[in-house]
């Protein structure tokens, strides 16, 4: 084995130039999957909506071409890449090859900028496996060339005698520096619709290469910008009115900082059936909690709180109004920009902003606004405090039936005495326990004396239990025989639906069981109460099955008796199989009886002993495969198990109860 090399004065290096980027690209991008390819493209897509916004050119169009590669061409002045006398280097270089160099540092050339750093176009070009430029300015045509982060052939210069003006570049991200650039059409379409919202009168083209040549084409264009895209997305159901605002304010994030600008916009409305909020600061969405969001729940929620309480809209001693009641009703859109140099992004994917002045002055503003909104228009205000005050009052009353829930399904309890008919085991410990759910009170009698007692515990249902893919949350847990399994099984519940999505409390620590083992009859009932209740498993604690505690206890379905042997058969294949072996012995087949028929002794060979039983591990290796078909043949679709049943039935003749 080799020696490790010693950790010394030589272990310590510099990355350099494309390598900054391409051994590091999730410090720049976010991270090296598929979101950081999408995030290089944004950046390059971010410069020419700066320019577009400071009033130069109003087109932008992004090309996906079926090799991958992408194109951004915008109608701005052109990127300036001749000689900078200043730096006493070409601005190519500057703008492609160096890190921290571009146009975003100074107020004087864009006041308010998506860009920020002096990072993305570099960045993303040493991400590239090429990248090809063009640029039209002062009465010249620029083309740039790279590979890989280098420059290949240098600047290409020659006049033109069209006035266009613009930059277009084409590249393809890297695969050696992303594990994934296959970039779906999707991710183009939301983000382009998006920037349009956020910046009126700008047209945004998007082209799809379908074949070599062939394009698809789309045009997002927003004449009002959020106004136009609120009144959208509220369509028929709104409240109240859309509302407009917008101001230009100064501040600073502290005593000892610089004072900047800003300028905060915001369009909003309420609606009984829609809830929708979207922040977008210097175009950027802002898809985490950061101080545009906390400022629109303060003011909101503060401006709501003090109209209800002087206008007499709360009962006697009600609690206040909760951020979570004005959001149920809201559809709100926010846009805002500062300058440059003073955004404070969390980093550099700018999906969150921590300035306190933009705070501070949103909550004031906003506050202002909505006073004098709720003082012209008392119908509006009406309007609005009566259905948060329903949502306010449903969500109540919604939390005092799921916090009864949690409790009844998730409190400790002695299992033995408050589920009736459960025995337990003695063991405390959890690899060793098992629970059979068993079929009826006489299988229980005869299981609970085939039994181990020291690790194997009975629970017996009766009867069919409800179909838990047909009924809602609040019947389900109705249900005595459900509440009871999910106590015996101590995990909780998983709740997917947003509606209910308290309820869900699954701890897998809280598991008391290494198996589950579902025992029932070997007829046609048996089958169905077993469906039913490995539904219910399903709906309510898939984990348990992906994770493979749960399995079905096989029941022979003959017992074949000779003179000197016993033999059970658990399928048509193996009683031949016995019959053939056992030869011209004499025997009495039977088929074997029910559980609760059993007797102790038979119970405990074929089904309670671990080392005779079989049991079937319930472990779906498709668990999307499953889910289709528990809702096709337990679900609400009539019409699809009337179809299966036609096709497939015929092979499960010999199982069905026909007399």
């Amino acid at each position: 084995m080799a020696k490790k090399k010693e950790y010394d004065n030589e272990s310590i290096v510099v990355l350099k130039g494309p390598d900054k980027v391409r051994k590091r690209p999730a410090v720049i991008f976010g991270s090296n999957d598929l979101e950081g390819c999408k995030h290089s493209v944004f950046e390059i897509i971010s410069n020419s909506i700066d320019e577009a916004r400071d009033g130069y050119g109003d087109k932008i169009i992004v090309t996906r071409y079926s090799d991958k590669s992408i194109e951004v061409q915008d109608f701005g002045r052109g990127c300036p890449v001749d000689f900078n006398q200043a730096e006493q280097r070409f601005n190519w270089e500057l703008v492609y090859c160096e890190m921290y160099a571009g146009g975003k540092y100074s107020d004087n050339e864009y006041e308010f900028s998506l860009g920020l750093n002096g990072l993305g176009a570099c960045a993303t070009q040493f991400a590239s496996e090429y990248m090809d430029v063009e640029v039209f300015r002062d009465g010249f045509k620029y083309n740039l060339h790279f590979e890989k982060g280098e420059n290949i052939g240098g600047l290409q210069k020659e006049a033109v005698k069209s006035r266009k003006t613009g930059t277009r570049q084409r590249w393809k991200p890297d695969r050696e520096v992303f594990t994934d650039i296959k970039i779906p059409k999707e991710y183009f379409r939301e983000m382009m619709k998006k920037q349009a919202v956020v910046n009126p009168k700008v047209t945004f083209v998007f082209r799809w290469e379908i074949t070599e040549g062939e394009f698809e084409e789309e045009t997002f264009y927003y004449e009002n910008g959020i106004t136009d895209y609120l009144t959208e997305i509220v369509g028929e159901d709104a409240l109240t009115a859309v509302q407009f605002c917008s101001c230009e304010r100064k501040g600073r994030d502290a005593e000892d900082r610089p004072e900047y600008k800003m300028k905060l916009s915001c369009a909003f409305t309420f609606s009984k059936t829609v809830s929708f909020q979207e922040y977008y600061h210097n175009s950027s969405l802002l898809e985490y909690d950061g101080a545009p969001q906390k400022a629109v729940r303060q003011a909101f929620r503060s401006s709501i709180d003090n109209y209800m309480k002087s206008n007499g809209k709360y009962l006697k001693n009600e609690k206040s109004i909760k951020d979570d009641d004005i959001a149920d009703s809201l559809v709100l859109i926010y846009s805002g920009f500062s300058t440059a140099n003073f955004t404070s992004y969390e980093n550099q994917t700018k999906k969150a902003i921590t300035n306190k002045a933009i705070y501070d002055n949103m909550v004031d503003f906003l506050k202002s606004q909505l006073e004098v909104y709720f003082i012209e228009n008392p119908d509006d205000a009406g309007k609005i405090c009566e259905q948060l005050l329903i949502n306010k009052r449903s969500r109540e009353s919604a939390d005092r039936i799921r916090a009864g829930t949690k409790n009844n399904l998730t409190k400790q309890i002695d299992l033995a005495n408050m589920v009736e008919k459960f025995v337990d085991c003695r063991t405390r410990d959890k690899s060793r326990r098992e629970v059979y759910i068993v079929e009826g009170d006489s299988a229980l009698g005869s299981c609970k004396i085939a039994r181990n007692s020291e690790f194997q515990a009975i629970f017996p249902i009766r009867g069919k239990i409800l179909n838990c893919l047909k009924v809602d949350y609040d019947r389900i847990f109705k249900s005595e025989v459900i509440t009871n399994m999910i106590k015996v099984l101590g995990c909780g519940v998983e709740v997917k639906t947003k509606a209910n999505k308290d309820l869900s409390l699954f701890s897998l620590e809280n598991f008391r069981w290494n198996k589950v083992i579902i025992c029932t009859d070997a007829d046609y009932d048996g089958f169905q109460i077993r469906t039913l209740v490995l539904t219910m498993i399903y709906r309510l604690t898939p984990t348990l099955i992906e994770k493979g505690y749960v399995y079905i206890a096989e029941s022979p379905l003959y017992e074949i008796t000779t003179k000197n042997m016993t033999y059970f058969a658990y399928d048509e294949r193996e009683k031949t199989a016995i019959l053939e072996k056992i030869g011209d012995e004499k025997y009495k087949l039977e088929r074997s009886k029910g559980l609760g028929e059993n007797d102790p002794d038979m119970m405990s060979l074929t089904t309670m002993n671990p080392d005779t039983r079989r049991l079937i591990k319930v472990n779906p290796t498709d668990a999307e495969a499953t889910a289709e078909m528990f809702e096709l043949l337990l679900g609400n679709n009539l019409e699809g198990r009337k179809t299966y049943i036609a096709e497939n039935g015929s092979a499960y003749l010999e199982l069905a109860d026909i007399s």
